[in-house]
């Protein structure tokens, strides 16, 4: 393994952290609602799952969703109805004072958690990008490396985006426009969690 695979690597998760997805809407709307220190707990939920995803991959677990498609299909139900779910909550308490809905540290890492841990599809994506991008043969030591520089890159833009979403102006913004926001937000994971539910792959 090379430097310039690590490169490629990171150029490919960057993309896909940054495109729209529950991740993501989870990450600004956790930050603009509750404030920077759950936006970074959220990212570190978030993190720590889409790396260990990576890690299963390097184990190999894409091969055991394709011997038993049920597990799959299990999990992604699973995922798409906690979607829906936080969708619902989202939802019914955009109408909520801030202070009422304040998120804490804890509660914000686990929700983060929980949304990757219910996403198989991030295995496959890992697994796709893991075969394109580095060598067959890895070392211990490599397949590690390459896991903790996707925990690194991951808290490194979810930190990032906590800190830019929770300037003064950016969180006045949102406090005016806070039913929007967050309904536009509610949509957004419930159209992906019913997408998930319905699709075949």
């Amino acid at each position: 393994m090379e430097i310039t695979h690590l490169i490629a690597f990171n150029l490919a998760l960057f993309a896909a952290i940054a495109s729209p997805g529950p991740a993501l809407v989870v990450a600004i709307r956790t930050t603009l609602s509750a404030g920077r220190r759950a936006g970074i707990a959220v990212g570190l939920g978030l993190g720590l799952v889409a790396s260990l995803w990576t890690l299963a991959a390097l184990l190999g677990l894409e091969a055991v969703f394709s011997l038993f498609p049920w597990a799959y299909a299990l999990v992604k139900t699973i995922g798409a109805l906690y979607l829906i779910y936080v969708a619902y909550n989202m939802w019914v308490h955009a109408r909520a004072p801030i202070g009422a809905a304040e998120t804490s540290g804890r509660h914000a890492f686990r929700q983060g958690a929980m949304i990757n841990i219910l996403n198989p599809k991030a295995v496959l994506f890992a697994a796709a990008v893991l075969i394109v991008i580095f060598p067959a043969e890895m070392t211990v030591a490599q397949s590690a490396l390459v896991v903790l520089n996707h925990l690194m890159v991951e808290v490194l833009f979810y930190t990032c985006l906590a800190f830019a979403m929770s300037s003064a102006a950016v969180s006045r913004r949102y406090l005016r426009a806070k039913v929007y926001i967050d309904r536009a937000a509610a949509a957004v994971l419930g159209a992906l969690g019913l997408r998930l539910l319905v699709s075949r792959t």
